[in-house]
């Protein structure tokens, strides 16, 4: 129980921090808390410590992608060739 109670606060103290603006701070938040919450969910539900490092992982792997995504104020483009770039969004979008 101990244990558990651990993994809780370091996954909260960890969502405190979660508003970070660059696209590289959001993914690296979003690998912490993922990694912390899968690592939390598979002790809670009796994994032995292979599962909570696989659970550790995929919460890790989904998060950076998900922080990464979410990066606010970043809009994808695409040119007449075709092309794709980033950019600042409009201030109205």
């Amino acid at each position: 129980m101990k244990k558990v109670l651990i993994s809780t606060l370091a996954a909260a103290s960890l969502i405190a921090v979660a508003g970070c603006s660059t696209t590289e701070r959001r993914a690296g938040t979003g690998a912490a808390v993922g990694a912390g919450t899968g690592a939390l969910v598979a002790a809670a539900t009796g994994s032995s410590g292979r599962g909570v490092a696989t659970g550790a992982l995929i919460g890790g792997a989904a998060g950076a992608l998900i922080g990464a995504a979410t990066s606010p104020g970043d809009c994808r483009y695409r040119d007449a060739n075709g092309n794709i770039y980033v950019a600042a969004c409009p201030s109205n979008y």
